[in-house]
């Protein structure tokens, strides 16, 4: 029977980033179909069958296919410079609690399932969850081909290039039809859990939130021949949306807005760009409030570019509103588990994308600092173990007699 940490192990080096630190690994680039590759052998050596469905998600079957699945997993793929846990624990814990089940004896009366879901963080192609938003169809196909990673890629290039073909992105209903709950275990990105004491606790619900694109359009020219009264600079009101991100969400209780990317073109030292990209993440308890943050940044961003001699547009990329996890499914998890505690979280994920087709839940494996997102990212071998065993239990009870 294999741990979940020495599967994490057997990653190490896989995608490490040399520059950032921790792991920069994208949907469809080649450490992606490095690990797909890895996934696919490891789910192979224990006997379980392994399908790529139409946009990509790898589903690794304990049995046949069928009706009222029992499915777990997560994701392979991380942000800019992530941490080892955020995603593959879900995966590695999955093929962990096979072992211990199969070690037991168990022989599951559902059809159970391991998947693996594309491009979670988006961290290629700007939309998170991907490949969970379009299996639930609740992405436009054809928006999503024409999605360019920061090369000018497009994911229907990315898709062919993995051996796939895009004309077949889209929604599978046949397929998700299949799943009668699913169940994602996930290092927890907060420290709810240190501060309660418990190693592993349950997903009550996740913040409404999203993605928006802002670009500032001005005029580049020569950053020392330009007197600073001549200039149509739009870095100014860019510098101004990410101060305006702050006091938004300082002005609603338990939002959240960050800049974290923000992209200059031309991007020359000695040069006043001619547009900036700024990309605002937002979240809030509830669909008004996370609006209401996003109206007053984009508000002061017209405010900004036009005291500047500028413009701006905004696009919104992606977003999702409050998700309230199944709660009987939870209740009946935390019941297995001996009364585990239930917490919101600020974090998307693909059970949050799925929670709108079908009944889905989610454990959480404590963080000690709470950091995620980062190379600092960590969870105890103690407490990832304890999270397999917890997995292994739900999985137990949920694939152990027909409906």
């Amino acid at each position: 029977m294999t741990s979940a940490t020495s599967l994490l192990g057997a990653l190490a080096d896989v995608g490490a980033d040399r520059v950032r630190g921790g792991y920069s690994r994208h949907g469809f680039d080649r450490v992606d179909v490095e690990l797909r590759e890895w996934f696919t052998a490891e789910a192979g050596a224990r006997g379980l069958g392994v399908e790529t469905d139409r946009n990509g998600n790898l589903w690794a079957w304990w049995g046949a296919p069928g009706p009222n699945a029992v499915v777990t997993g997560s994701h392979l793929d991380s942000v800019p410079g992530g941490g080892a846990f955020d995603g593959p624990l879900g995966v590695v814990s999955a093929l962990a609690a096979v072992d211990a089940l199969r070690a037991q004896g168990f022989r599951p009366a559902r059809p159970l399932a391991v998947v693996v879901f594309a491009e979670e963080e988006g961290g290629r192609f700007g939309v998170p969850c991907l490949g969970s938003r379009l299996l639930a169809g609740t992405l436009d196909a054809d928006r999503a081909r024409e999605l360019k990673d920061p090369d000018g890629t497009t994911l229907a290039e990315a898709v062919r290039a993995a051996g796939l073909d895009p004309r077949w992105l889209g929604p599978e209903p046949d397929l998700l039809s299949l799943v009668g709950c699913f169940v994602e275990l996930h290092v927890e990105q907060g420290r709810g859990l240190v501060d309660l004491d418990a190693p592993v606790g349950v997903a009550s619900s996740i913040l409404a939130h999203g993605r928006w694109r802002l670009t500032f359009h001005g005029e580049g020219n020569h950053a020392g021949a330009t007197p600073l009264a001549d200039r149509c600079d739009p870095m100014m009101p860019a510098a101004s949306l990410v101060l305006a991100a702050r006091r938004a969400a300082g002005s609603v209780p338990g939002a959240r807005a960050t800049v974290g990317r923000l992209v200059p073109t031309p991007g020359g030292t000695n040069v006043i760009p001619s547009t900036v990209d700024v990309w605002l993440d937002a979240r809030a308890p509830g669909d008004a409030d996370t609006r209401r943050v996003v109206d007053d940044v984009v508000a002061a961003a017209h405010e900004a570019a036009e005291a500047e001699g500028c413009t701006v547009t905004v696009r919104e990329e992606s977003y999702g509103d409050t998700v309230v996890f199944d709660s009987g499914l939870r209740d009946e998890l935390a019941g297995v588990l001996g009364g585990v505690p239930a917490l919101p979280t600020g974090a998307g994920h693909d059970a949050g994308v799925l929670a709108q087709r079908i009944p889905t839940a989610m454990l959480f494996v404590r963080n000690p600092t709470g950091v995620s997102h980062a190379p600092a990212e960590h969870a105890e071998a103690a407490d990832c173990e304890s999270g397999v065993s917890a997995l292994a239990r739900v999985l137990a009870h949920l694939a152990g007699s027909p409906c």
